[in-house]
């Protein structure tokens, strides 16, 4: 792809990490992990990484590896390559497909965040659970002001995007990663000296296996996926870039280590404040715009942690959108010869106009259920039913896709030298996964997400 390349193995294992390590792990994880229950969801999250995670990661980045084009192309590609139909193409544009709609309120809720992280460092925050909730309301029901800071985050997305893959996505990856460690060890060792560490831990890691129901089993699994960044083009993207020969042992356990790092941080920051201030452990998604900035405008400093809060946010979620449009953009100039910095900004304003309807489901549109005639998704905004049709239906079946691809069609015809840094054993394993495990896993999350 236009001969781009990482400067070395940490080059692509940074990229991986920035894509992977973002607000999956640092909003949606505590969340999920609240409403399930604790230790149960955590468990079972952990579990879900290394058995169905670890083979996807191996597998998007061989595939990526081996293709040297976009992700959209890949799969026909390499299919021709060894004999078999170039319709195997269609493997390789679910993930983009369903990275692009992700980009669609991704980049939405980045727009929040940059607006609180702001709020809080100018002091301008609410006081009392009352004044956050209308607070926040307030603000989602302002289009024109949820849209001005959601355009300003992808801006700072396409400027650095469009400097290219060294000085601009590995260059951003690389000050980002210690930025966002050190500002979640500040809040982690602030949350552990002022919140209810005993009842926080004991919460998030006393084992107690009778929270372990189907709805919790499926989300795991389900965040295993969100959380790694797989199965929306990105790995496979960064996979082209890889130097051949780079070993892939050390990048897998790189980024599966750094995910149950940084989500295992992220409980420590919320669940020791959350009980603290008598916080519900199951708010949700308000748990971070309606219930925390309550306990924040109480602590002491709270202005100042509420600011680096919000600011770890920010960082969280900067490098996986960048990771997003980038099979769009490889696309664009791979098939266009779309030069990198019109197609970069091209892809961002496109999912920046599709985002309305998203911001619209918080304001205009809030009344609007499209398909109100099916029962299951009667009261479905369009922001619902977008997150939905991009996590519970396209990324597992991108996943699904490009296991039965690399396990089944193509894992035994790859040259050993795809699999650079794997011993002969870790090889086989990783296909029986891809052949075995990951389908049926795969398969149960979509089916069962289906059918609610």
């Amino acid at each position: 792809m236009s001969g781009q390349r990482w400067s070395g193995e940490l080059g692509f294992l940074l990229g991986a990490v920035g894509a992977a390590v973002g607000l999956g792990s640092i909003w949606r994880f505590p969340y999920l992990a609240g409403a399930g229950g604790g230790f149960a969801f955590i468990a079972v999250f952990a579990l879900a990484c290394v058995v169905i995670g670890a083979p996807l990661l191996i597998a998007e980045t061989v595939i990526g590896r081996a293709a040297r084009v976009s992700p959209q192309q890949a799969g026909g590609v390499l299919a021709a390559r060894y004999g078999h139909s170039r319709g195997w193409s269609a493997v390789g544009w679910i993930g983009p497909l369903a990275g692009f709609v992700i980009a669609t309120y991704y980049t939405m809720i980045a727009g929040w965040v940059l607006a609180y992280a702001w709020f809080f460092l100018s002091g301008d925050y609410a006081h009392g659970t009352a004044a956050a909730v209308a607070r926040f309301r307030g603000f989602c029901a302002s289009p024109l002001a949820v849209t001005a800071w959601q355009a300003g985050f992808c801006a700072l997305v396409a400027l650095t995007s469009a400097r290219g893959v060294n000085r601009g996505v590995e260059l951003a990856n690389r000050w980002r990663a210690p930025a966002l460690l050190a500002i979640l060890l500040v809040l982690v060792a602030y949350s552990l000296a002022v919140g209810d560490v005993g009842r926080g831990l004991a919460f998030a890691f006393a084992p107690d296996l009778t929270r372990l129901t189907p709805p919790v089993l499926l989300d795991a699994v389900g965040q295993a996926c969100f959380a790694l960044g797989l199965s929306a083009g990105i790995i496979v993207a960064y996979g082209a870039y890889m130097p051949a020969g780079e070993p892939l042992g050390r990048s897998v356990v790189a980024v599966i280590g750094s995910i149950l790092a940084v989500s295992f941080l992220a409980t420590l920051v919320i669940f020791p404040l959350v009980f603290h201030y008598g916080l519900d452990p199951a708010g949700g998604i308000d748990l971070v715009f309606q219930v925390l900035p309550v306990a924040f405008a109480e602590m002491p400093g709270g202005r100042w942690i509420g600011a680096l809060f919000f600011a770890l946010l920010v960082l969280a979620a900067f490098t996986p959108t960048i990771g997003i449009i980038e099979p769009w953009v490889a696309w664009l100039g791979e098939r266009y010869a779309v030069p990198r910095a019109p197609a970069t900004f091209g892809v961002v304003l496109a999912a920046l106009a599709a985002g309305q309807l998203s911001v619209q489901s918080f304001a205009g549109l809030a009344g609007w259920h499209p398909l109100a005639g099916v029962p299951r998704f009667a009261t479905a905004t369009p922001f619902a039913l977008l997150d939905f049709a991009s996590g519970s239906v396209l990324m597992p079946l991108s996943a699904l896709a490009l296991s039965v691809f690399l396990g089944w069609r193509l894992g035994r015809q790859l040259p050993t030298a795809e699999y650079s840094g794997l011993s002969p054993r870790v090889r086989a394993l990783t296909l029986f996964a891809l052949r075995y495990l990951c389908p049926v896993g795969l398969a149960i999350v979509l089916v069962v997400g289906l059918r609610g």
